[in-house]
């Protein structure tokens, strides 16, 4: 866990809540130390330095001091340079958001991770309110999410090492990958084609089917790596 002071560390506010009468408790994803918890003493304060700067999927330098699980917060300064999230793309932000709360564990770097979801603002405020666009930003980061998890996917060659057929269907096993699925499969709705698992290895999303066949597969992951929890943000979606 980080000891002393760090200084000007990008990050991004994941999550914030009231502590005591004027002050922030916040959940930060910074490059080079992981989700820190800070606390922002005074932030709710009218004349606070740090008012109106403790916002999420904006650029930030933050600065800490501090040796427990809960770092003070120094210092936040704005970066700009991000558009910013409105209706689907907002929602999209906080399905993000929650992701990184529940799967990623406190004080592990992932500084390859903090650069695609940096990417995936960009990405989603720059896209307006294009599903599909916002759809393939989502797939993509959800499989680097995983792959930095040590959960990373098996796309381009089936369970026993052999090349995936795009016309073939497949069931994906979790831990063992794509399986050739049999006649008894054929009514099996989480099996999927050969060539969605193709695309999906390229982020490769423009094919609807494969949107879609995506979009089932990685909730299935993702909800057996979450252990059962819900994703709140999910119930923003229409």
């Amino acid at each position: 866990m980080p000891r002393g002071r760090v200084d000007a560390q990008p990050a991004y506010v994941l999550h914030t809540r009231p502590y005591r009468e004027t002050s922030l408790l916040v959940e930060a994803f910074s490059r080079d130390y992981g989700r820190v918890a800070l606390l922002a003493r005074g932030a709710r304060r009218p004349h606070s330095t740090l008012r109106g700067l403790i916002m999420a999927f904006q650029p930030l330098e933050l600065s800490w001091s501090g040796k427990g699980e809960v770092l003070t917060l120094m210092k936040a300064e704005w970066q700009g340079g991000q558009p910013p999230l409105s209706g689907q793309t907002l929602f999209c932000g906080y399905y993000l958001n929650e992701l990184l709360l529940r799967l990623l564990p406190r004080e592990d770097a992932h500084t390859q991770l903090f650069m695609h979801y940096r990417n995936i603002l960009r990405h989603l405020g720059e896209t307006a309110d294009r599903q599909e666009t916002a759809e393939s930003g989502l797939r993509s980061f959800e499989r680097a999410l995983l792959s930095e998890l040590g959960y990373g996917l098996t796309l381009d060659r089936d369970h026993l090492g052999q090349p995936v057929a795009a016309a073939a269907r497949y069931r994906y096993e979790i831990e063992r990958g794509p399986v050739l699925a049999g006649a008894r499969d054929a009514a099996d709705p989480s099996a999927l084609i050969g060539q969605s698992l193709l695309d999906m290895a390229c982020d490769n999303y423009a094919s609807p089917v494969t949107r879609n066949e995506a979009k089932q597969l990685m909730r299935r992951l993702l909800a057996y790596y979450l252990e059962g929890a819900e994703l709140h943000s999910r119930a923003l979606f229409t």
